[in-house]
C-alpha cells in the first residue's frame, strides 16, 4: 500500500517503509539557463553589480555556490551576505518561474518514475537538493511533480551542511514525521552526480544513480553507486532497483 506524503505511515505498514529521495537538477528537470538568471538578478540586488562570472553548480548547494560566486567577482563575503542573498535568489527565481517549463524540461521518464514509485509499500518520497526549498518546490511545480514529493522532510540548499549530513537531517525529519526510523537499510538516495554518490555512501543510504547528467556511468560506478541507470526512461526498472535496495533480505 502506497502512503500519501502528507499522513503517517498506518500501523500496518510495518515490513518495508521506505525514503526516497531525490536529487533535482538533471534527475528530475534541467532548468539550467533560468536558473543562471535568477543568480545574475540576485547578485544585482545583493551587491549592486552585474555577475561577471557564476561559479559552476557541481552538484553543490546553493549556499556554497553563492559563496564562490561572491568570491570570485571580487565581494569581500561578509556574514550578512548569505541569507540576503537566498532571500534575492527566492525573490528572483519566484519571478522566472512561468519561463521554466518553456525554456527548461522535464528529465525523460521523470513524471512516470515518481509515480511508480510512489505505488511501492510504504514508500515515502522527497527531495535531497542544493536547491533552496522555495525554488525546489516551483522546478517541480512547472512540471507537475510536486504530487509525489513530501516537501516537509527534503534537504534544501539554504541549509549549510554537507550532503552527507543534510541526508541524515533528512532522515531525521522523516523520523519526527512518520515515526519510523530510516537507515542504509530503507533509504536511497537518486542521482546524477558522483557528489550524490559520495554522499550516500558516507550517510548511509542506498544509490541508485542516473547516468543523465554531467557524470559518466563509468564515474558513478567507480565512486561506489549500487545501481546505476541510464535514464528514467523505465519507470519498472527504477522501482525494480529501490525494491532490491531497500528490501531487509537483499541488503
Amino acid at each position: 500500500m502506497a502512503v500519501p506524503w502528507d499522513s503517517p505511515l498506518p500501523p500496518e505498514a510495518t515490513i518495508n517503509r521506505r525514503l526516497v529521495l531525490w536529487n533535482i537538477d538533471l534527475t528530475l528537470v534541467d532548468v539550467t539557463i533560468v536558473t543562471r538568471d535568477a543568480y545574475a538578478d540576485a547578485f544585482r540586488m545583493v551587491t549592486g553589480r552585474p555577475l561577471v562570472k557564476l561559479a559552476v553548480a557541481m552538484g553543490r548547494p546553493d549556499s556554497e555556490i553563492i559563496f564562490e560566486t561572491l568570491a570570485i567577482n571580487g565581494i569581500q563575503v561578509e556574514d550578512y551576505h548569505l541569507p540576503r542573498f537566498i532571500d534575492a535568489l527566492a525573490v528572483a527565481f519566484a519571478d522566472k518561474r512561468r519561463r521554466l517549463d518553456k525554456e527548461g524540461r522535464m528529465m525523460p521518464g521523470a513524471k512516470d518514475a515518481l509515480k511508480a514509485v510512489s505505488r511501492l509499500d510504504g514508500v515515502v518520497q522527497s527531495v535531497l537538493t542544493g536547491t533552496i526549498k522555495t525554488n525546489a518546490v516551483h522546478k517541480l511545480a512547472a512540471f507537475g511533480l510536486t504530487k509525489w514529493v513530501d516537501f516537509e522532510v527534503g534537504g534544501y540548499g539554504e541549509e549549510v551542511y554537507p550532503k552527507a549530513t543534510l541526508l541524515q537531517v533528512a532522515q531525521g525529519r522523516t523520523k519526527e514525521k512518520y515515526g519510523h526510523r530510516f537507515d542504509i537499510g530503507n533509504t536511497v538516495l537518486i542521482g546524477d552526480s558522483t557528489r550524490d554518490v559520495q554522499a550516500a555512501k558516507i550517510a548511509g543510504a542506498a544509490m541508485i544513480a542516473v547516468a543523465s547528467g554531467r557524470s559518466r556511468e563509468s564515474e558513478l560506478l567507480e565512486a561506489g553507486a549500487d545501481i546505476v541507470l541510464p535514464d528514467l526512461t523505465n519507470p519498472s526498472e527504477v522501482v525494480a532497483a529501490v525494491a532490491r535496495l531497500t528490501t531487509p533480505a537483499n541488503r
